[in-house]
């Protein structure tokens, strides 16, 4: 394949990833009648069951098997995997109980936070621009604070745990198919074990409920791994700069949901929030493509 037919080809996975991931609330709005822990068990679950035919199809069992018997490795994932948890109810909680914006609000916050934990835990050092775009972002949460009066924990939480979470995974250099599969199983105990002996709704017996119903269920794990699949295979083909640019689709596409279909109240101050944030992402862009340019200058 020809380096222009690989760009054609990241981009559009790129597209589809990030296109996914901002349309995944379609999905969970389809399931407002199930609890938030209901709908986490049978995303571990479908998943844990996808990603397995996945790794085998794609002949990658040997880098599991790799992971499996390095105990300092499963340890690092098992924290991995209650962080990514923690991220899954919060957003699946959030989608169902009418926060989707706040949702939205997370993950344009995200690529800022990430920057703040690259800063603090990897000794990156943030450029003039940087810096006053994180500046922007903080001061669009203290707007909310102030003159709301409440912290957006649920943005907050999602940003936090996100960017935890992925700062853990870059550190541990473990590919994100088989180190998926293995924080999937490593959660699947306690996701069982929830839905045999805590979960007694009027959904949990998959026996009584409807096919319609239960084919939604199951279709959780393709929803959880359809869009990493094609982030990875992005990530493969793009530069981390030019795939950072796409990041933003999701939240974009989860705000447009959330005022126009699901005609959810965006009030002055909340409004005021974002327009902070984003006009911290703009400045973050602009830099970024700024410092692109500089280098491929230097390289030429």
């Amino acid at each position: 394949m020809t380096q222009v037919n690989e760009n054609k080809s990241g981009v559009l996975n790129a597209l589809a990833a990030y296109g996914m991931w901002g349309l995944a609330p379609l999905y969970f709005k389809l399931l407002e009648h199930v609890s938030a822990p209901e709908i986490l068990v049978h995303r571990i679950i479908w998943s844990f069951a996808l990603l397995v035919i996945i790794v085998l199809a794609m002949g990658n069992w040997r880098k599991v098997q790799r992971i499996l018997v390095n105990p300092k490795m499963l340890a690092w994932l098992l924290l991995t995997s209650v962080i990514l948890g923690a991220n899954w109810l919060i957003f699946i909680w959030a989608i169902n109980n009418n926060y989707l914006l706040e949702a939205s609000l997370g993950y344009f916050i995200n690529p800022l936070f990430s920057v703040a934990l690259g800063m603090l835990f990897l000794g990156e050092r943030l450029r003039k621009w940087q810096k006053i775009a994180v500046i922007f972002a903080l001061c669009g949460v203290i707007i909310q604070l102030i003159s709301i009066g409440s912290i957006p924990v649920i943005a907050l939480g999602l940003a936090g745990t996100f960017g935890i979470y992925g700062l853990f995974r870059k550190k541990l250099m473990v590919e994100s198919v088989p180190g998926l599969l293995i924080e999937s199983a490593l959660m699947l105990p306690l996701g069982i074990a929830y839905w045999l002996f805590y979960m007694d709704t009027p959904t949990s017996n998959m026996m009584l409920n409807d096919s319609q119903l239960n084919i939604t269920l199951i279709a959780a794990g393709l929803v959880t791994t359809a869009p990493l699949i094609c982030f990875t295979a992005a990530a493969k083909r793009l530069s981390l700069a030019t795939l950072g640019f796409f990041q933003y689709l999701g939240p974009t596409l989860m705000f447009i949901l959330a005022i126009v279909l699901y005609k959810e109240q965006l009030i002055f101050e909340k409004l005021l929030t974002f327009v902070f944030i984003w006009i911290a992402i703009a400045i973050y862009s602009w830099d970024s493509i700024r410092k692109l340019k500089a280098a491929k200058r230097a390289k030429v």
